[in-house]
């Protein structure tokens, strides 16, 4: 396939532009083992992703030193078999500890590992070692990440240190500033635990209450004690809800069952804070399959992000008529076909 025949042709002669326009800035070495690593990084990811893009994928965050012996641990590769079972599929750092564990439960054909160089060599755990085709070996933190948030549907963090908690505050960033569509993040740890306990009441009276973060922010955070409950609150977030997607008019939350037009008054009540001009519009609209799909549309306000996941939340809840793709949220990118 030519550059001229290839449905991205435009992007593509914007990235040669850029490129020879980095060739006229610099001659520097370490400048073009940057841009050459990163562009290796960004091909052999898209293309372990690219086969695999239909199917919604959960990565699992947790940290390197949890002991195999430890709840945490078996929690952990509990998690990951019940969520596999469920259809969906689970991305490690591949790293040890909670990594291994969620590789191990959900086993090598359905989990993927994205590691990392560092100056003390991570080996890729053994349960994601020898998988053919689902290993990528990173040369950059930063494109590592942008890959664990591309290739996700849903994030589930169980305790850890800072590494752990970096992915876990990033992802709240983007998430909160717009720049991540609304996905579940769930925070999980063992009956007992009180990890995340504190770290939520942390949450509450050191940011929320001095005015640094958006009490409603909170909501962009879930809870679970166990296995089968974090997959309940990952299954249940794409119950009606699909996906988000900007639009000339604001944003269109894609639906998997219309809203009636009682359920909509409700709503337009409801949630007339997170417009800034207008109302929320119940319409249709073709997603990225070019599938005809019923949608929100509406003007959002990008500062309420957490008033949206309760949009999106109260949209779950909605007593809908059965339909193939309400049976199937483990689906991304196409209806149900069976």
């Amino acid at each position: 396939m030519t550059q001229a025949s290839h449905s991205q042709g435009l992007l593509i002669e914007q990235s040669l532009a850029t490129l020879q326009q980095l060739c006229a800035l610099s001659a520097d070495h370490d400048d073009w083992l940057l841009i050459n690593g990163t562009l290796k990084d960004i091909e052999e990811a898209i293309s372990v992703f690219q086969p695999h893009r239909r199917t919604r994928k959960v990565t699992v965050f947790g940290s390197a030193r949890t002991a195999p012996a430890s709840p945490t641990y078996e929690l952990a590769e509990q998690f990951a078999t019940a969520v596999a079972a469920a259809g969906f599929e689970v991305i490690t750092g591949a790293g040890g500890g909670v990594m291994e564990a969620a590789n191990r439960g959900a086993g090598a054909g359905r989990s993927f590992g994205l590691n990392v160089q560092l100056p003390f060599e991570q080996e890729a755990n053994p349960y994601i070692s020898d998988a053919e085709g689902r290993l990528v070996q990173f040369r950059f933190f930063f494109t590592r990440k942008l890959f664990f948030l591309r290739e996700s549907d849903a994030l589930v963090v169980l305790p850890g240190g800072f590494g752990t908690l970096d992915e876990l505050f990033e992802a709240l960033t983007l998430i909160q500033t717009g720049r991540t569509p609304p996905i579940p993040l769930v925070l999980l740890a063992p009956e007992g635990d009180s990890f995340w306990k504190q770290w939520l009441r942390q949450l509450r009276e050191d940011l929320a209450q001095r005015g640094l973060i958006a009490p409603a922010d909170i909501h962009l955070l879930r809870q679970a004690r166990s296995a089968s409950e974090a997959v309940e609150l990952i299954r249940g977030f794409y119950r009606v809800f699909h996906a988000l997607r900007p639009s000339e008019q604001g944003v269109e939350l894609f639906l998997h069952a219309p809203v009636p037009a009682l359920e909509l008054v409700q709503i337009q009540h409801q949630f007339a804070d997170l417009l800034r001009t207008g109302r929320i519009e119940a319409t249709e609209s073709r997603d990225e399959t070019g599938a005809l799909r019923p949608c929100l549309r509406l003007d959002f306000d990008q500062r309420k992000v957490g008033r949206l996941y309760e949009l999106i939340d109260h949209l779950n809840r909605l007593d809908l008529p059965r339909c193939p793709d309400l049976q199937h949220p483990e689906q991304r990118l196409c209806s149900f076909s069976p």
